[in-house]
């Protein structure tokens, strides 16, 4: 007998409206066990990010104008890759049984006798409006609502639409898919006898950063989306619940709302800045241009052969904390050796950072760079002292020089390096020749730098041309002074050192953008 083939298995998968955080659990495992993603526009590219390493995606993109395939050829694009053995999810934008097409899916899958499992998603149809401030019911409007094709496919899919009892029903109808039909719509339901002056809103791109709302009523609203080249994907709704969005519409009203803001950081320390992003209502595009690794270091080296010898450890960065309490630990080096040395940070992140490893740094003015430290620490400080300053391979000297001159013996012991990634560059690269990045920040000189290489070496022989028009924001002066050097207006500078200076300076762009209102 031959051997048998392993056993696949396809998860119908849900990806939610939009947000990829609005994605299940279940989904969410569903994608990082999985041998081969097949996912469409409407799923949050950002989710790929969870696959595992050496998965395979296969986009299948279906734009309201063109399949890319055709769905029988999806249907059995699925029994192909699970008859191989693959595990595989088919990620599908919203609910995969609203207008999903997953019962076809599914239906071939059972015929072949390959494993499947559905895993529901948040439907659009109710997600997208309540990000508009427009909840599907309300007691003082409608306890019911229907959910609606908004254009029958060429073979009839979903024929069979009863206009008629549509405009007659009390209760909220959701369209989906049916902007280039907003005029049959409006028209049918009319007819049918829904008053004209109904209320109806239009919800572009939905729990996205970019999410626009045009609101009208079944008479104006044909000419309104006209006027305003309004596109898919979006969601119709119509009645009365829509007169609740003036009131209680909250996404749009969060201060980065409509922003795509482009970091640069590395992705371990990236998490804070790209996490705030996202809770202000703007979206975080990683594309992490630098990652440290750590450096061998010497056992025999006064650092860690003479612990004792210190009257200061000095932390310029968390990178530098981090990777030093790594290498006493990998050396078996017990920290309380330099208990006699005192502890000063630049930044409070680093202070943080000291803290979660159970070291307090001294209560010094507040530093957020090299020389702004030394110049805290030499009323300290006394000649013969000696200080051990962790650091990358390549860093600025300022600190290490000014205490010098005060007669302070300072070590410098490189613990770690920065390199150039090229991790995150695909969707980043997409975004910005396509013009869809609205800032860049730069939270160091080796972020300017190395984006510069990185856009070097994808074409732009100029790389500061490609952030033409693309406001940048640094961190600090000196990261500031890198970014003008090297040719990119910096629209603002943070007035401190920090994640949270760095928001409040996106902040304030984005409220005078906006006019004050974001």
């Amino acid at each position: 007998m031959g051997e048998s083939k392993p056993a696949g298995k396809v998860f119908l998968v849900g990806a939610g409206p939009g947000d990829p955080k609005l994605i299940t659990v279940r989904g969410m495992e569903a994608i990082a066990k999985a041998d081969v993603v097949v996912y469409d526009r409407l799923a949050s590219p950002s989710l790929l990010r969870h696959m595992k390493p050496g998965a395979e995606k296969v986009f299948v993109g279906k734009l309201p104008d063109k399949h890319m395939l055709r769905q029988e050829e999806i249907n059995q694009l699925l029994v192909d890759l699970a008859s191989s053995g693959r595990v595989v999810t088919r990620l599908k934008g919203g609910d995969p049984s609203v207008f999903g097409r997953v019962g076809e899916e599914a239906e071939q899958l059972a015929e072949h006798g390959i494993d499947f499992e559905i895993i529901p998603g948040v439907t659009s149809a109710i997600a997208v409006p309540a990000y508009a401030g427009i909840p599907v019911t309300h007691r003082d409007f409608t306890s019911s609502f229907s959910i609606v094709t908004g254009h029958e496919y060429p073979n009839k899919t979903y024929g069979g639409v009863d206009w008629d009892h549509l405009a007659k029903a009390s209760g909220t109808l959701v369209f989906l898919m049916g902007v280039a039909n907003i005029g049959n719509i409006a028209e049918a339901l009319v007819r049918g006898g829904k008053n004209p002056s109904t209320p109806v809103a239009l919800i572009r791109w939905g729990t996205w950063m970019d999410q626009r709302t045009l609101v009208g009523t079944l008479d104006t609203i044909v000419d309104k989306v006209a006027a305003s080249g309004f596109s898919s994907p979006a969601v119709i709704i119509v009645g009365n619940v829509v007169k609740l969005r003036d009131k209680i519409r909250w996404f749009e009203k969060k201060p980065l709302f409509g922003m795509r803001i482009l970091v640069t950081r590395a992705r371990e320390q990236a998490s804070e800045l790209v996490s705030r992003i996202d809770d202000l209502g703007g979206e975080a595009v990683e594309w992490p241009v630098i990652r440290t690794e750590p450096l061998p270091v010497d056992a025999a080296s006064s650092a860690f052969a003479s612990p004792e010898a210190y009257d200061w450890l000095l932390f310029t960065s968390a990178n530098g904390v981090q990777r030093f309490l790594d290498a006493c630990a990998a050396l078996r080096v017990d920290v309380r050796r330099y208990a006699r040395a005192r502890i000063g940070a630049v930044g409070p992140k680093t202070a943080e950072t000291l803290l979660a490893r159970g070291l307090v740094a001294e209560a010094l003015p507040e530093a957020y760079r090299g020389d702004a430290l030394a110049e805290a620490l030499l009323p300290l400080v006394k000649p013969g002292e000696r200080a051990l300053l962790p650091r990358a391979r390549t860093a600025r000297e300022q600190l290490a020089t000014m205490l010098r001159q005060a007669g302070v013996q300072v070590d410098e012991l490189p613990v770690y390096e920065t390199k150039l990634s090229e991790e995150g560059s695909e969707e980043a690269l997409e975004l910005l020749r396509a013009g869809k990045l609205g800032a860049v920040t730069f939270t160091s000189s080796s972020t300017v730098s190395n984006l510069l290489e990185l856009l070097r070496r994808h074409g732009w022989d100029r790389p500061a041309e490609a952030l033409v028009g693309v406001p940048a924001f640094a961190i600090g002066p000196v990261t500031a002074a890198a970014a003008k050097e090297a040719g990119i207006p910096v629209v603002a500078e943070a007035a401190e050192a920090s994640v949270a200076g760095l928001l409040d300076a996106l902040i304030a762009y984005n409220l005078t953008k906006n006019g004050g209102d974001a």
